[in-house]
């Protein structure tokens, strides 16, 4: 009982961001929700080594663990495809009006593209970084590299969005420059 107590405590606030984790690694609402359950059965296994700093951190390593092993059993990590729904999913439509709307979802999904272009190392850093908002430091725990590394493939993979030619061809159309 205790265990659970703790689990609910310290895991469960982090559920929708390791279940945004899980589809943007995997590329499928689906497969997320078999990855993030692994993972909640192993975190439930293993939350008595959780200190109570760090949860959110701690749960998203295993997460990304879970992701791996899940693509061993699976297929390539490299495979799956993002239907872009997360990042739609991130714009308040009701202040869009229908125009503003078709140009949002897809500028949504045209980002959504290039950020499942990306290869995985680079991918998985940006959206713990950006979407999940974690420090450095986290990322490194989550990830297990060194922070400079984080550092390097996060720089790295801005440097591949903007250069990504779909990302271009949009600001191109935003500022009226036809090629």
């Amino acid at each position: 009982m205790v265990t659970e107590n703790r689990f609910d405590e310290l895991v469960l606030p982090h559920l929708d961001a390791a279940y945004n984790l899980a589809r943007w690694l995997a590329r499928d609402a689906h497969d997320a929700e078999d990855i993030v359950q692994d993972a909640c059965v192993r975190g439930l296994r293993y939350v008595g080594s959780l200190d109570g700093r760090g949860g959110k951190a701690w749960f998203l390593t295993i997460v990304r663990h879970a992701f791996y092993d899940w693509c061993q059993r699976n297929r390539p990590a490299e495979i799956a495809r993002d239907d872009g729904s997360a990042i739609d999913g991130a714009v308040d439509e009701a202040s869009l009006s229908p125009e503003q709307m078709a140009l949002c979802r897809a500028e949504s999904r045209l980002l959504a593209e290039a950020i499942a272009e990306l290869p995985l190392a680079f991918r998985e850093v940006l959206i713990l970084r950006e979407l999940e908002e974690l420090s450095y430091k986290e990322i490194a725990r989550v990830v297990d590299i060194p922070v400079g590394t984080v550092m390097s493939r996060l720089a790295r993979a801005r440097n591949l969005l903007q250069g990504s030619p779909r990302l271009r061809e949009m600001r191109e159309e935003r500022l009226g420059v036809r090629p």
